[in-house]
């Protein structure tokens, strides 16, 4: 039986594009109405004073330099690359729509690229955002749009700022206008079991979500989750459990939908627990070796025979194991 076990991103990219696509992170200075006082000035209780960020922005270079230094550097490893502009750290269609029209034409007709992703919260869009985002001119838009959680309880306790009725709200929206949405969720947030995670999945399943990013909870200096793990207050999963969650969450995924990340990727020096979320590539091959060894694919426990979703004379094919 052929191996392909899940629709990953770099397969979408080949089917889409007809050849390798890299993302290059793009720091636009942008805040979040989570840090800033609109809503609250402690963000989420998982998300450090960076937001991800390259910190490029915080020395001055414009989006276009940083394009440019960073396309660079990785057209000598791979000549024939193109790319997608992935504006990431923090919530980048927040502020008046005009901040969101310069950025994107700050972005228009750079060298190669094909697309762009630009990470927000469903609470920072409206009618006029989406409006710029669907008539710019640089091929696939993504919007990749926080969600973490669809309990509320679970929303409220990690000082999410939004319900998960918002989201859904906006990507609806947000496809109506032909662009496509990669949801963020994270396994293991505090409070939550395995039931929940399941519910997300389902929750996720049931719009119009393109892709999905799914990260394990881990613990980043200067967050308020470090001061609950630090007074042991704060549950971590373990290394197993966070893999058990993850194959069970991409058996429980509709099989169209990309599969962006499947785990988080913490700098060195900004994590703090589990020691384990630093071993990105061992993580990976765990989790394909486990769908590989107990017969697991994406999809699988919706009820989807296997060769209703793969194609099995594709030999691009999916994720192998």
């Amino acid at each position: 039986m052929s191996t392909y076990r899940y629709f990953s991103l770099p397969v979408y990219f080949q089917r889409r594009f007809g050849h390798r696509i890299q993302k290059i992170p793009l720091d636009a200075g942008s805040t979040c109405p989570n840090r800033d006082g609109t809503l609250s000035t402690r963000g989420c209780s998982f998300c450090n004073e960076h937001g991800s960020g390259t910190g490029m922005a915080q020395i001055g270079l414009s989006l276009a330099e940083q394009y440019m230094l960073l396309r660079e550097r990785a057209m000598r490893r791979r000549p024939q690359a193109r790319f997608m502009a992935y504006l990431q750290s923090f919530s980048n269609t927040y502020g008046p729509a005009s901040r969101l029209r310069t950025l994107v034409t700050e972005l228009t007709d750079l060298p190669d690229l094909v697309g762009l992703a630009i990470g927000t919260r469903p609470d920072c869009l409206d009618e006029e955002k989406l409006d710029i985002l669907k008539t710019a001119p640089m091929g696939e838009i993504w919007l990749d749009l926080g969600l973490q959680s669809a309990n509320d309880r679970t929303l409220a306790r990690i000082n999410r700022g939004h319900d998960a009725k918002s989201f859904a709200t906006w990507t609806q929206k947000a496809n109506a206008c032909g662009l496509k949405v990669c949801a963020h969720v994270i396994t293991g947030l505090p409070g939550e079991v395995l039931a929940d995670f399941e519910q997300t999945m389902a929750f996720v399943n049931m719009l119009p979500v393109a892709g999905i990013k799914i990260h394990n909870l881990f613990v980043c200096r200067g967050t308020a989750l470090e001061k609950e793990w630090r007074s042991g207050t704060l549950r971590l999963l373990s290394r197993e459990g966070s893999l058990a969650w993850l194959v069970r969450g991409l058996s429980l995924l509709r099989p169209d939908m990309v599969i962006h990340r499947l785990n988080g990727d913490p700098r060195a020096e900004e994590l703090v627990a589990p020691g384990w979320a630093a071993e990105k590539q061992t993580f990976l091959a765990a989790v394909k070796k486990r769908l590989q060894d107990e017969d697991i694919w994406q999809g699988k426990a919706l009820g989807h025979p296997w060769a209703e979703w793969f194609n099995l004379n594709d030999r691009e094919g999916m994720c192998t194991s």
